[in-house]
């Protein structure tokens, strides 16, 4: 009996696995035949687009023919993925679906193709025109997934779509072609697998400009044995579990390593960040002096800050590298502060999530993911400094602005540089034109008197502009 019903559901199996593989040689005999009498293969090398016909009006009347069949194994297509999905075997219906999706994505890129090429006036996405050299960016690459990634996805319903676009443009960064080979091996993984262990390949690619990083059809790697985080009256001010944190590409492998950090480990610009206790508990709160002589500080505290706009500042980002001591700070004052940060040698990502706290994976190269005029404040401090090229500090600055509501405050807190190259950063900050709370200057002694630190808080002015 048992034998029985296995032949049966074995013959079951092997009769849909011969069902689909007809359907798709039959969708692609018609596909072939159709074009074989309205294109030669010669047109095909010589064109960069389906249509190449004499004359608009035949142009016109082969692409209804050709869309018509499209239509016919779209819908055939479409069909059996239907009935696909009501049978009872997960695992059939997953990969069989796939493998027709994969197939139906194709023929609808085609039809899409024919569409914008019968209409002779209508501008071409950048991304759909070929060229001679590259047959469009997804022939540029190699790996098949980062090609299916880059096409342009058309709208099923074959029109606009609520956003206003007839089909899904999903980008990649500009750098990401001349990181070909390290995107590649981003990309190379097994759909519905586990994701190589390669975040730090994924920032390498970022942190040179191949950013946005394409999505992925893997699942993200995660600790072996993840503990439930400590509750939130608790996390802020203690160390996370080590358990919930992936140390296979750190020099540390637990916080404890961090939180005695000399700056072999992690990094240089945050060595202490992860001493929640002596070195991050007092920032922001009390000032810290670097001679205790002199009374000489760059710092500015929180108080002092929103004594400028009381009850006015309610969120705000804080673009700097730390472990979001910043933002736990400014929550004691309902504030809602999102840290940026990437993982520079140190897990900060994972360590301001720990604490509670809300965190953003970005690097300096991306534009900010808010809408203009959003932000009550805009906080930075150990990441923009004297390496910064002045053309790029324009360009963020003036992102600062675009995000900043009118009335909002920048506060630029122990920038430092060369001292002979103050008056070229300052005058960067200047041209802003914003009100100036706080403008202090101060020498930074640990460095001969060669270097100065610079701190201030700016408001942005409104401007009634049409």
């Amino acid at each position: 009996m048992r034998k029985s019903n296995v032949i049966k559901k074995l013959g079951a199996g092997r009769g849909i696995h011969r069902l689909i593989f007809i359907l798709c040689i039959l969708a692609l005999l018609i596909c072939v035949t159709t074009f074989s009498k309205i294109y030669s293969f010669k047109s095909f090398r010589a064109s960069n687009s389906f249509c190449n016909c004499n004359s608009l009006t035949s142009s016109c009347t082969n692409n209804h023919h050709v869309e018509l069949t499209l239509d016919t194994v779209i819908q055939k297509i479409q069909h059996e993925i239907d009935i696909l999905r009501q049978l009872p075997n997960e695992k059939v219906f997953g990969k069989q679906a796939i493998f027709l999706a994969d197939i139906l994505n194709l023929v609808e890129s085609v039809q899409v193709s024919l569409v914008q090429n019968s209409e002779p006036r209508a501008v071409l996405h950048s991304l759909s025109r070929q060229t001679e050299q590259v047959n469009g960016p997804a022939e540029y690459f190699i790996t098949e997934e980062i090609r299916k990634y880059v096409r342009i996805k058309p709208n099923r319903l074959k029109k606009q779509n609520f956003m206003g676009a007839n089909g899904t443009f999903t980008s990649i960064g500009h750098a990401c072609f001349s990181m070909k080979l390290e995107l590649e091996e981003f990309m190379d993984y097994d759909v519905g697998e586990m994701c190589n262990d390669d975040w730090r390949l994924a920032q390498k690619l970022m942190v040179h400009g191949c950013d946005p990083l394409p999505r992925r059809r893997c699942f993200a790697r995660a600790p072996q044995l993840y503990n439930k985080p400590y509750p939130i009256n608790e996390s802020v001010w203690k160390l996370p579990d080590d358990k919930n944190v992936r140390w296979s590409q750190y020099r540390c492998k637990n916080f404890t390593c961090l939180a005695r950090n000399s700056t072999a480990k992690g990094f240089f610009k945050c060595a202490d960040c992860f001493n929640l206790t002596h070195h991050e508990s007092p920032r922001w709160i009390v000032h810290s002096y670097q001679d205790s002589n002199s009374k000489m500080t760059a710092d500015i505290l929180i108080t002092e800050v929103l004594s400028l706009k009381p009850g006015e500042i309610r969120i705000g980002l804080d673009f700097s590298v730390g472990t979001g001591t910043f933002a736990a700070r400014m929550r004691e004052h309902n504030v809602t502060i999102v840290s940026a940060t990437i993982n520079l040698g140190a897990p900060f990502s994972e360590m301001i999530a720990l604490r509670g706290l809300i965190p953003l994976y970005m690097t300096i190269n991306q534009r900010l993911p808010f809408f203009d005029n959003t932000l009550d404040l805009i906080h930075t401090t150990r990441f923009l400094d004297g390496w910064i090229d002045f053309v790029l500090l324009d360009f963020v600055l003036y992102d600062f602005d675009r995000v900043l509501r009118p009335g909002g405050l920048l506060w630029i807190d122990s920038f430092f540089c060369l001292k002979e190259e103050l008056n070229d950063y300052l005058e960067a900050f200047k041209i802003l034109r914003y009100k100036q709370h706080k403008w202090l200057v101060v020498p930074k002694i640990d460095k001969d008197d060669s270097e100065v630190f610079f701190s201030a808080v700016l408001e942005k002015p409104p401007r009634p502009f049409r």
